[in-house]
């Protein structure tokens, strides 16, 4: 309810929704450059994203590498980068929540 029953002062109401706006942006941007990990086969191997998501990195332990069974080392792999996506979609609920919660109070807007 708004106080008074008057309607919402509109001006207020935008440059909360602007202040929201740069925040989500500047959390966004944080996501880009944050790096997080995973691993699979107890450290054999090792996948690095950022925080959005993007693959920058990927380490591979000599022990993990078997000519004749390279299939197990893809697995590892893709184990590995299914770890560290998940941290950073872990790592973008604990930045990008809250403020996705903030905009959905908002009307108007599609959150």
């Amino acid at each position: 309810m708004i106080p008074g029953g008057g309607q919402p002062n509109m001006q207020q109401l935008l440059q909360q929704a602007q202040k929201m706006q740069q925040d989500l942006a500047q959390a966004q941007e944080e996501l880009a450059q944050t790096e997080v990990d995973g691993q699979a086969g107890g450290g054999l191997v090792r996948a690095t994203v950022t925080g959005s998501g993007e693959l920058r990195g990927l380490v591979i332990d000599p022990e993990a590498v078997d000519p004749d069974d390279t299939e197990t080392l893809a697995d590892l792999v893709v184990a590995a980068v299914q770890a560290a996506n998940e941290n950073a979609q872990q790592l973008q609920q604990e930045k990008l929540g809250p403020l996705a919660q903030g905009l959905g109070g908002m009307p108007g807007l599609p959150f």
